[in-house]
């Protein structure tokens, strides 16, 4: 089913919106949550939870497209059970946020999705990078990738892959500055 299909449903309150969501996108939440959280139950659970809050966003939110938001949904449930589980513990997810900390106004990478502007620069600094740094970017600051399995996916050894994170982090900071964000 269409994407506009399935926000049509939501519009109209019809539970179906739910089942073709999971249809289009379980997997898709499931597999975001499990790269967080490492547990197949608690990756379950994020994604119904994931559905009860498009249920309970949708409307007023008209999301176009629909996949990224229900990923960054996804990816923020599953940040919470993270949070709540590993309170105090610095593990992979942890160290990803960090590194991300120094180059965003926000508290943490987890504020990257609530700011418009700052969305809508963030999404254009991404668009501007070339292919292979769009790919190792968002493999390790959105699905919160190992560089060890970015660097092997890509054929890259693991320090030419955390040397262009670096280094692209360092081109997200300038560019935010640049933009008018306070860092």
């Amino acid at each position: 089913m269409e994407d506009r299909k399935i926000i049509e449903l939501y519009f109209a309150r019809n539970e179906q919106a739910i089942a073709e969501t999971d249809r289009k996108y379980g997997a898709y939440c499931r597999a975001i949550a499990y790269r967080i959280l490492e547990d197949r139950l608690d990756s379950e659970e994020v994604a119904n939870d994931t559905y009860l809050r498009l249920w309970n966003s949708i409307p007023p939110q008209k999301p176009d497209p629909l996949k990224p938001y229900v990923g960054r949904v996804s990816r923020n449930l599953a940040l919470d059970v993270y949070d709540f589980k590993h309170a105090g513990k610095r593990r992979g997810v942890t160290l990803a946020l960090e590194e991300l900390a120094e180059c965003l106004p926000a508290e943490d990478g987890r504020e990257l999705g609530e700011s418009a502007a700052l969305t809508d620069a963030i999404s254009r600094f991404i668009s501007s990078l070339p292919e292979r740094e769009r790919v190792i970017f968002v493999r390790r600051y959105f699905y919160l990738c190992p560089i060890a399995e970015i660097a092997g996916s890509l054929a890259l050894k693991e320090s030419t892959t955390a040397m262009t994170l670096s280094r692209t982090r360092e081109k997200l900071r300038k560019f935010l500055v640049k933009e008018g964000f306070a860092l």
